[in-house]
């Protein structure tokens, strides 16, 4: 599980919908993602006076340290961008409506991806309830489209469908491999959470903590991959990132999984990517 909490408010702080899909981890950096899904405002703000500026950030700051105080968790860094000249993020997301959508997640999925994910929840379920401090409770069967979005069931779902056949090329692939340093294949959604993982030497939870202790991974093109180091249990590992360029599309998005190699620091794996993304994807896609 890499989404744990998903809230729906307004700007002007009507809490209309909170779902807790797991309690985060014991010590973790876990990240709390916000979206805009407001009206823009195209008149200027006035510019603060320096005094007026730090007296607002000082409440900020002590209003969310008492925040966190209360739920027992502690707030190390906060992120603020700027908006560009035309007053928006993206052009695409000029909205009528009055919602922030928030989610806390791991901090190693990209960030777009989860926005994409986001977006979709809005679409489908949260637009047709404007305003919402007059809206409906949400209904058993939209929180369950929630769920499924945010856990990528259909994702899940190809696989699961594939099973015996996945199963069967990844273990060829790891008694080929293991000798040149491969130890374990692992299978996320579009948004790298981790969905499988073939092999015996690592469990999903295992993946978590590895992916944790990279970061943030770049963009890349589909059927290139890239490789990082990691590290779990005090040992170092490499990791390979393929982005397959196959799998579900949900609600008009196009989810492409990635492929994860889990690989020791000595490894040689020389082509081996390019040759699982191939057999994968006639697979899944």
């Amino acid at each position: 599980m890499t989404f744990y909490e998903l809230s729906v408010i307004t700007n002007t702080g009507y809490p209309y919908y909170n779902i807790v899909l797991k309690v985060p981890p014991n010590g973790e950096s876990i990240l709390l993602r916000f979206f805009d899904f407001t009206s823009n405002n195209s008149d200027k703000i006035s510019k603060l006076d320096p005094v007026s500026s730090f007296e607002l950030n000082a409440g900020l700051v002590s209003a969310l340290f008492e925040f966190a105080r209360n739920i027992n968790k502690k707030i190390e860094n906060l992120e603020f961008r700027s908006s560009n000249k035309e007053g928006l993020d993206n052009n695409d997301w000029n909205y009528e409506g009055d919602v922030l959508i928030t989610t806390q997640t791991e901090p190693y999925l990209f960030h777009k991806s989860v926005k994409q994910k986001i977006k979709v929840i809005y679409d489908t379920i949260i637009a047709d309830k404007l305003p919402l401090d007059s809206a409906l409770e949400m209904l058993q069967n939209e929180e369950d489209i929630i769920i499924d979005i945010l856990t990528d069931a259909e994702a899940r779902k190809h696989i699961i469908s594939h099973e015996f056949e996945l199963n069967r090329i990844a273990d060829e692939f790891l008694t080929e491999m293991n000798n040149y340093g491969l130890q374990s294949i692992c299978i996320t959604s579009f948004d790298l959470s981790p969905i499988t993982v073939y092999g015996n030497n690592y469990s999903l939870n295992d993946v978590n903590a590895i992916l944790r202790n990279i970061g943030v991974f770049p963009d890349i093109l589909p059927l290139e991959w890239i490789y990082r180091q990691s590290n779990i249990l005090n040992e170092q590992i490499w990791v390979y990132l393929i982005k397959s360029g196959v799998g579900p599309t949900v609600n008009g998005l196009f989810e492409p999984y990635f492929y994860l190699l889990f690989a020791d620091p000595q490894s040689y794996l020389g082509e081996f990517p390019g040759k699982l993304t191939a057999k994968f994807n006639q697979i899944l896609g």
